[in-house]
């Protein structure tokens, strides 16, 4: 049974919600198990204090979401969707801070050839939505995973979303809307197919051959 871990930052609750779109995507395919959590804010507890909307959202999804208990906890699953907003073009800092922390699982090959992919949100139409899924996906690769993006293999990532995963711009005059959703949803649809065909492949052994 394929283990698939959607992992995010959100600060407003807009990449939650992708998250969530993702993980209906990936739980859509028989017999994967897929979880959902979120990483905490590194900002001190004063500064969130004194932004209601922000102390109000944290609140919120700290109620919903449970945070990922340690880093070394990535190595149980079988495929890693991870997300955040951009910042400056590139991944949080939050989600940065997580990646920081799993060099004993680069050394001991924990990850390798576990699947990979990411999904974001900016507030400007050429915000960063690309370059920040790289920032995500480069470490993935340093890490020897298989990277899954969702590719034009759905007509929906016409109309939504990105080849290199699902995005979305999202401000005071642009909501998150059902194209973007319909993405996110193919994408982790994708990713729990492809993990599935791995992992099926790696439990069937003879003679030490992979077949």
């Amino acid at each position: 049974m394929p283990k698939i871990l959607v992992l995010f930052y959100s600060r407003s609750g807009n990449t939650a919600a992708l998250a969530d779109a993702i993980a209906d995507g990936a739980r859509s395919v028989r017999f994967s198990e897929v979880e959902v959590r979120r990483i905490d804010d590194l900002a001190p507890a004063a500064m969130i204090d004194a932004n209601p909307a922000w102390k109000e959202n944290r609140a919120t999804l700290a109620s919903t979401y449970q945070t990922l208990g340690s880093p070394q906890e990535l190595a149980d699953y079988d495929a890693l969707i991870l997300g955040s907003p951009t910042r400056f073009g590139v991944m949080t800092a939050e989600l940065k801070s997580v990646l920081d922390q799993v060099g004993g699982l680069w050394k001991h090959g924990a990850l390798v050839n576990k699947v990979g992919a990411a999904f974001t949100l900016a507030s400007t139409p050429h915000g960063g939505h690309e370059t920040t899924l790289w920032s995500i996906m480069t470490p993935m690769a340093n890490l020897g995973m298989i990277l899954v993006p969702p590719g034009y293999t759905d007509p929906v990532m016409y109309r939504a979303g990105s080849p290199y995963g699902a995005t979305a711009t999202v401000n005071s005059g642009h909501a998150l809307d059902e194209a973007d959703l319909a993405a996110a949803r193919h994408q982790g649809k994708r990713v729990a197919e492809v993990t599935g065909w791995i992992t099926h492949a790696k439990s069937h052994t003879h003679g030490g051959h992979q077949h």
